[in-house]
């Protein structure tokens, strides 16, 4: 078991609930766009009206941050079984948290135009 500093205490338990919940949360995103893609003619109206709806923002919210903790999980899983050495792991790992962190606000800013 790797205990260093990147798994911020969490549980083999906690990292597994987070994988499938997120899942959960992508595949109904996934599936509702898919569904309204090919239910509807879409058009810059279209498209417009659909994220001007709170709900969708909302949703929309959710899957994003879904998004960044499915790979943050992931990532950390895969640079813990690869990447022995605790100075290069930590690089990477703070690498790929920074690069979610900043793909989690630009896609709020672009949600909402913040």
């Amino acid at each position: 078991m790797v205990n260093s500093v990147t798994n911020l205490g969490r549980s083999g338990v906690f990292d597994w609930l987070i994988q499938r919940v997120t899942a959960y949360v992508l595949a109904l995103y996934t599936i509702f766009l898919l569904g309204f893609m090919l239910t509807s003619d879409v058009n810059y109206e279209t498209w417009s009206a659909l994220f001007g709806q709170t709900w969708f923002r909302i949703f929309s919210l959710l899957a994003l941050v879904s998004l960044g903790a499915h790979a943050w999980v992931g990532l950390w899983t895969v640079t813990t079984d690869y990447i022995k050495s605790m100075g290069p792991r930590f690089l990477v790992q703070a690498a790929c948290g920074l690069t979610m962190f900043v793909y989690v606000v630009w896609g709020i800013q672009i949600l909402w135009g913040l």
